[in-house]
């Protein structure tokens, strides 16, 4: 009886002594699990946070793309020469694809980034089902490790011992766990690379934009400058021809008043030698009246040939002035209004998102 009681004692004290470090177990998994389940919701919401910056940060770009896209709409109303494929077009084409590769970069990644925090996810739910586990599991042991002979919640439950429920055993039962923890690192190693990636897209993609909406302005306002500079001296020459076309007018003038000023002595003068052909006999005679009456006929004749000439000669310069004045008052208004189309463009263009913004920060 007293080796019986020795040997029971003996058992029950070993039992004890193994379920107190099993407890010691459950407890050092159980602290792992915390600390990693911490790190790993940490982790997960600063994911989070990068994939609304990425999503902020395309959103941001909307703007400037529709503007860079109404500015190469309103620059197809330039009319006949100034309908050219020039450096400020070359740039807002170059804007629109560097705005759209951007977006297309985010949102890519983005999608990475929902992957990835999905990943996450299943890592963190099965590291709270561990937890939850092991925390039911250490709540069992303490209590039964407390039961003593004395206690009043012992009882028989006979053939229990021949139920093996069992499905692990300490090495599977560890490596589970340990498993656990390696998933949730290997998902915050990804997180923080992806985090790492999506400050480097951002920085990169926001200084690109900056670049070329710089280099979009600069184009602007050097192919403004050269359109006010052209409009300028095609006014300056329409100006001149409206001075010629004004002096010629009055040279027309004058040379129709000095032929019209012209006929009356020529009138006089053929009068006067038709009157003469009816004198009579022997008094037709060609005496000095009759040669200067003929002399002054052709000399009149002579002079009014000399003006119409000239007046004609005005007359086709008048018509040249007219043609030049047209085409210098259609290219003046050509100009007008691409200098008027860009600089719309310019005024839309005043305003862009600053870097804090574009790099996904509201």
């Amino acid at each position: 009886m007293q080796d019986k009681d020795q040997l029971t004692q003996q058992m029950q004290d070993d039992t004890g002594t193994n379920m107190g470090q099993r407890l010691s177990d459950i407890e050092f998994w159980r602290s792992e699990l915390i600390y990693e389940l911490q790190r790993l919701l940490t982790d997960t919401r600063a994911l989070d946070t990068a994939k609304k910056r990425l999503e902020c940060a395309a959103d941001e770009t909307e703007g400037p793309l529709k503007i860079a896209l109404e500015c190469l709409y309103n620059r197809e109303k330039r009319m006949g020469i100034d309908l050219v494929h020039d450096d400020v077009e070359k740039n807002l084409i170059k804007e629109v694809d560097m705005f759209k590769s951007c977006q297309e970069r985010m949102r890519k990644l983005a999608e990475r980034i929902d992957q990835q925090l999905g990943i996450n996810r299943d890592a963190q739910h099965a590291l709270e089902r561990d937890l939850s586990d092991k925390s039911s599991a250490h709540f069992i042991d303490e209590k039964c490790y407390n039961l003593r002979n004395t206690s009043d919640s012992i009882k028989f439950y006979h053939g229990i011992e021949k139920i093996d429920g069992t499905v692990s055993v300490p090495q599977t039962w560890a490596r589970f766990s340990d498993d656990n923890i390696r998933n949730s690192q290997n998902a915050r190693a990804n997180s923080a690379k992806l985090c790492e990636e999506m400050e480097n897209v951002l920085e990169n993609t926001s200084e690109e934009m900056w670049k070329q909406y710089t280099d979009t302005n600069l184009a602007f306002d050097h192919r403004i400058s050269e359109i006010g500079d052209i409009k300028n001296k095609l006014q300056a020459h329409l100006a001149k021809t409206l001075q010629e076309i004004f002096q010629i007018e009055n040279t027309i003038m004058l040379l129709e008043r000095s032929i019209m000023a012209k006929e009356c002595p020529l009138k006089v003068a053929q009068t006067r030698l038709e009157g003469r052909t009816r004198r009579p006999n022997i008094e037709l005679c060609c005496d000095i009246p009759q040669f200067k009456l003929v002399n002054e006929v052709f000399t009149i004749g002579d002079t009014l040939q000399t003006l119409k000439q000239r007046l004609r000669d005005a007359q086709d310069t008048l018509q040249l002035l007219v043609l030049n004045k047209s085409r210098l008052e259609h290219d003046v208004s050509v100009k007008a209004n691409s200098f008027f189309i860009d600089k719309k463009c310019m005024d839309m263009r005043k305003t862009f998102p600053s870097t804090p913004r574009l790099i996904g920060y509201t």
